[in-house]
């Protein structure tokens, strides 16, 4: 048997159908996905630009808009949190900062309330996780 050797794998254009059906299929795929469930907390910390971070070891602690605490991704009462931040502190060389992930709905009262119990647990010092804000925009200043 003589096979030939000029034979061409693709001899015709691509077919644009085919195509088409990939990428219609792609799209529904990829909206079906968005909409699965996530678990955890959602929390929506805010916008802000220029804050000072710490070179300080940090603790996380979490606080969503109803003023629910989360510890290492557990929810925690307020006796649990204090006991477990006052481990984490001792555990630590040098003196750590609470970092706090609250959501922008939380209220000041909240916030006082989570450094009063960090205070009291032997963390002195806290911070505040924010998001980074849109680019500021930059007036043209005039030169003399």
């Amino acid at each position: 048997m003589r096979f030939p050797r000029n034979a061409r794998i693709a001899k015709g254009s691509l077919e644009a159908a085919p195509w088409a059906a990939v990428m219609f299929l792609l799209v529904i795929f990829l909206m079906f996905g968005a909409l699965l469930y996530t678990p955890g907390v959602h929390i929506q910390l805010p916008e802000a630009n220029n804050l000072p971070g710490t070179d300080q070891p940090t603790i996380a602690v979490a606080m969503d808009a109803n003023g629910r605490l989360f510890y290492q991704n557990q929810l925690v009462q307020e006796s649990q949190l204090r006991k477990c931040l006052a481990e984490a502190a001792r555990a630590m060389p040098e003196k750590p900062t609470l970092l706090v992930l609250a959501d922008r709905k939380v209220s000041y009262e909240n916030l006082v309330r989570l450094t009063q119990i960090a205070r009291t647990a032997g963390i002195d010092s806290a911070v505040l996780a924010t998001l980074p804000g849109p680019f500021p925009t930059t007036t043209p200043t005039d030169s003399k």
